[in-house]
This record gives C-alpha cells, structure tokens and sequence, in this order.
C-alpha cells in the first residue's frame, strides 16, 4: 500500500506546480495585457478585443512573456527591432522542450501504477437505474 500512497503524493505535487503555474500566470497575463502590452506595441494601444484572444497563451509561456517584455522595456534599440526574434534563445528553447519531453516521457514510464495482488475487483454498478 506504501507505493501508492506515493503516486498520490505525486500527482499531488504535479496539480499543485499546475496550479502555481496557472496563477502565475493570470497574474502575468493581467498585468501584461492592461499596462505592458501598451507600452511595447503602439498597435495595440486602445485595441482591447483582440487581448482576450491572448490570455491562454500567456497562461503557458509567462516566463517568455516576462522576458521578452523585461528585454523591450530595458533596451534602447528602435522600434523596428523589437520584433526581430531572437535567434539564440530558439535553439536553447528547442533543446530545453526536447530534454522536458524527454524526462516527462521516462519519468511516466516509471511511475507506472500497478494493481494490488490481494485485492479482489469489486462491481461498481449492476448496469440498471436505481
């Protein structure tokens, strides 16, 4: 009974970093999309229908989201550079989602679950409405 209490623990942890993860960004996505997203992109000034559209993309990749603004708001570069994508931090992210896939699919792998022995199956329903 001991290795499933540490599945459960598991995925305890799992839901919990989820669920930072999410609150972090709504808080991201509320600050970007009511001040930063005014102050980098003149486009966007007084266009508010769109900004929704964006929300569940910053939920995922606030870190980027952080970056790239902290990186616009701090340089001195012109206005047409700031929509030059930075090239080396591409290849760094395509190597980090690689080896993040790599560890999810070899961690989900060994944390299998596997049914007690010595418990027998129970019918949960007899198939009629009570």
């Amino acid at each position: 009974m001991q290795r499933g209490t540490d599945h459960m623990e598991t995925a305890e942890l799992i839901v919990a970093l989820a669920r930072i993860w999410g609150w972090v960004g709504a808080a991201v996505a509320l600050a970007f999309l009511t001040i930063g997203i005014d102050r980098i992109d003149e486009d966007a000034q007084g266009a508010y229908v769109f900004r929704p559209l964006l929300i569940p993309g910053i939920l995922l990749l606030w870190p980027l989201v952080l970056w790239r603004w902290w990186q616009i708001e701090t340089s001195a570069t012109g206005w047409a550079a700031r929509y030059r994508p930075v090239r080396r931090a591409h290849g760094v992210a395509a190597i980090a989602m690689c080896a993040g896939l790599a560890l999810i699919l070899v961690f989900g792998l060994n944390a299998r679950q596997s049914w007690p022995v010595d418990t027998p199956p129970v019918q949960l329903s007899t198939g009629s409405n009570p």
